[in-house]
């Protein structure tokens, strides 16, 4: 197993077993900065080998869905479920967004074992947050209620994740390797130092969220796994459909089967104050995120060979 990933299993038996060890809350904020910028900065550099028409378009592709991913996941919670709209609203958003801690880990896992993807998924990666947002909002308000145009971009675009992704991926796209040389050690080598602090945080995090979703019932369980597993689907026929390569593919897919717990959380909690908060961390931290980084990535890499292979179009 990826020492990574034992990171984040130390974190969670350590978090269970409740011991003293935790994270001061300041090197977190910086271990999670470290990271988007990490995030950004890699894929603003092979932003500018990218033509435009290429990006526009498969931009264009992931804006659609991230934007029914979470109609979907709002059907399925207030149809099956019978959740109250705010609170369907709000876990149905953190579905269709994405975790950049799930992009991060599946970085590390495509790297280890030599897999290639296209190098601009991390823009894929900054612009898949913010519809799900939008349509979280206006599923939990309707039209009527939804806040002004200014209001709601202010609401989306000016959180730190977003900031920090966006601006390192425009550092990234404007400095050019080279003038990032200097930079390199911190940002680029030891990103997996980093990565490991991160995950030991998120499993102690993740050990508090499991007991919460023990209180709300099945039901969020099984959706905390169906969901992932049926955006995984959706992600590897976008892909196949854009001649994405393998990589590529299960890098899609993985960031459709993500869930974020940061930049949703963040919005909602000044967009829709009546959403329970507790539901939407249990489900997307508690299950889907430990589910994800060490079953998931696996199983979409390995939906992604099968599928490509079914399209019958040779792809690297």
């Amino acid at each position: 197993m990826d020492p990574v990933l034992l990171f984040f299993l130390l974190g969670l038996v350590a978090g269970l077993l409740r011991s003293e060890l935790r994270l001061p809350a300041a090197a977190y904020d910086m271990v999670s900065m470290l990271l988007l910028l990490s995030i950004g900065l890699k894929g603003g550099v092979e932003l500018s080998h990218q033509p435009v028409a290429l990006l526009a378009g498969q931009a264009s592709a992931v804006i659609a869905m991230a934007s029914l991913l979470p109609i979907v996941g709002f059907a399925a919670l207030r149809g099956i479920g019978g959740l109250p709209r705010a609170d369907a609203a709000s876990i149905a958003a953190h579905y269709g967004s994405v975790s950049v801690g799930t992009y991060a880990v599946a970085v590390a896992y495509f790297a280890s074992r030599q897999i290639p993807f296209e190098s601009h998924m991390s823009f894929l990666l900054a612009i898949m947050e913010v519809p799900a947002i939008v349509i979280g909002i206006l599923l939990a308000r309707g039209l009527a209620r939804a806040p002004g145009l200014a209001t709601l971009a202010r609401e989306v675009l000016l959180g730190k994740g977003i900031v920090l992704l966006a601006g390192g991926l425009v550092i990234g796209w404007a400095s050019g390797p080279e003038a990032l040389a200097p930079v390199t050690p911190l940002f680029f080598d030891l990103f997996k130092g980093f990565l490991a602090l991160f995950l030991l945080e998120m499993g102690l995090v993740t050990s508090v969220q499991i007991g919460a979703l023990r209180q709300h019932g099945a039901f969020l369980l099984v959706f905390s796994i169906g969901m992932p597993l049926f955006s995984s689907l959706v992600g590897t026929a976008v892909g196949i459909a854009l001649g994405l390569s393998v990589g590529g593919t299960a890098m899609l897919a993985t960031l459709a089967a993500s869930a974020s717990y940061i930049a949703v959380p963040a919005a909602m909690r000044v967009a829709v104050p009546e959403a329970n908060p507790t539901l939407s961390l249990a489900a997307s931290l508690g299950v889907t995120f430990p589910f994800n980084i060490l079953v998931g990535i696996r199983l979409y890499h390995a939906l992604a060979v099968k599928a490509v292979a079914l399209a019958g179009v040779p792809r690297p």
